[in-house]
């Protein structure tokens, strides 16, 4: 099986029966095959040139592969990912952030979150598309985005463990949506800061919930009715977390990356400052991981896919800097598998950061 590696993937947590040897990884420059042979990780195909991949999805029952491009809708590929063709009929915005799936009522459900933030939602494996308006009835006088063109995108969309009908929408910057009625209607979470990147839930302990954001890590023991901020600026972690992920057998296992301050600041600093962090005892306490990484990398983390097989747990995290970083003990060990890509990115965020990388490599080389 491969495995997905992008920024608004809805599927970053995966279990198999024997670890994965092939990636599919979206770049400002198209999707990436990397694939792992007895002389270790190497790329073995492009496609999709040119487009700006925001989000990859595998439909495990079909096998069709979803590419989601930024300002380019939304593109399928029926034999493993190396042909695609277009599939947007029925969308009505073509910036895509993000996508998932599940199933409804014993069929696959296709979704897609774009910029501005609409939820568009599809039951024939992304052949016609429609919306589901009840988001956009929402108050949205605070929704919006620091960056031009200022405008709130949905950054990641989600489901309560064993119940797709209950839809959790992140929307950056905007705050944290639930709807109890396969997205009909919506109503806001409060209790945390509204620049939200991901929500994420415990399939074991499910009134457990974390949201990742623009001021750290929110924590939920309550199934929503309360938070707590266990992170923010400043600490050892980070003050910008995004990338969320467990390992299925144990959720408390936890691993998260982070910057240390915000994108306001990158554009200042040339550097995100970021970590990957591990939590043991679902996500209370972190400890920063070590193990073959450079501390406070200047890129910044953008994606990452855990796969637990067996004994071995794969994690992948993708950078800026197009690179690919690969652990296959959950995050005790990590080393550099890939180098050279287009960066692996959220919109503009590569832009300050590939920057001052260029810079500094020319002032070395001069």
């Amino acid at each position: 099986m491969a495995l997905a590696l992008s920024h608004g993937s809805g599927k970053t947590i995966c279990s198999a029966d024997a670890p994965s040897n092939e990636v599919l990884v979206g770049t400002l420059d198209g999707i990436v095959r990397i694939e792992r042979t007895n002389g270790g990780w190497s790329k073995t195909g492009h496609v999709l040139q040119g487009k700006h991949i925001h989000a990859i999805l595998l439909e495990p029952e079909s096998g069709v592969w979803f590419a989601g491009v930024s300002f380019g809708g939304i593109y399928a590929s029926e034999d493993g990912g190396r042909a695609w063709k277009p599939r947007s009929e029925g969308l009505t915005q073509n910036d895509i952030y993000s996508l998932s799936a599940a199933k409804v009522n014993g069929k696959t459900r296709l979704f897609a979150g774009t910029e501005p933030a609409h939820l568009f939602v599809s039951d024939d494996l992304g052949l016609s598309w429609s919306e589901k308006p009840g988001l956009r009835k929402m108050d949205m006088s605070g929704w919006s985005f620091p960056g031009p063109p200022h405008i709130a995108h949905l950054k990641h969309i989600n489901f309560e463990p064993a119940n797709p009908h209950t839809i959790f929408a992140s929307i950056e910057q905007g705050g944290l949506y639930v709807s109890r009625d396969d997205g009909e209607t919506w109503k806001q979470i409060p209790g945390m800061y509204i620049d939200i990147h991901r929500c994420v839930i415990n399939p074991v302990k499910p009134e457990r919930m974390y949201v990742t954001g623009g001021e750290g890590l929110w924590v939920s023991t309550d199934a929503g009715k309360g938070w707590r901020n266990i992170f923010g600026h400043g600490s050892e972690a980070g003050g910008y977390p995004d990338q969320l992920v467990y390992k299925p057998s144990d959720p408390d296992t936890m691993l998260v990356s982070a910057g240390q301050k915000s994108p306001g600041d990158w554009r200042n600093e040339g550097t995100a400052l970021t970590r990957i962090s591990l939590s043991r005892d679902g996500g209370f306490t972190w400890e920063v991981c070590r193990g073959g990484l450079p501390d406070r990398m200047q890129p910044s983390i953008e994606a990452m896919t855990l796969e637990e097989a067996g004994r071995t747990v794969q994690v992948f995290a993708a950078t800026t800097a197009g690179t690919v970083l690969w652990s296959e003990d959950g995050g005790a060990t990590w080393s550099t598998i890939i180098e050279g890509l287009a960066p692996i990115s959220k919109g503009p965020h590569y832009r300050p950061l590939v920057r001052k990388s260029a810079a500094a490599h020319g002032n070395a080389t001069a």
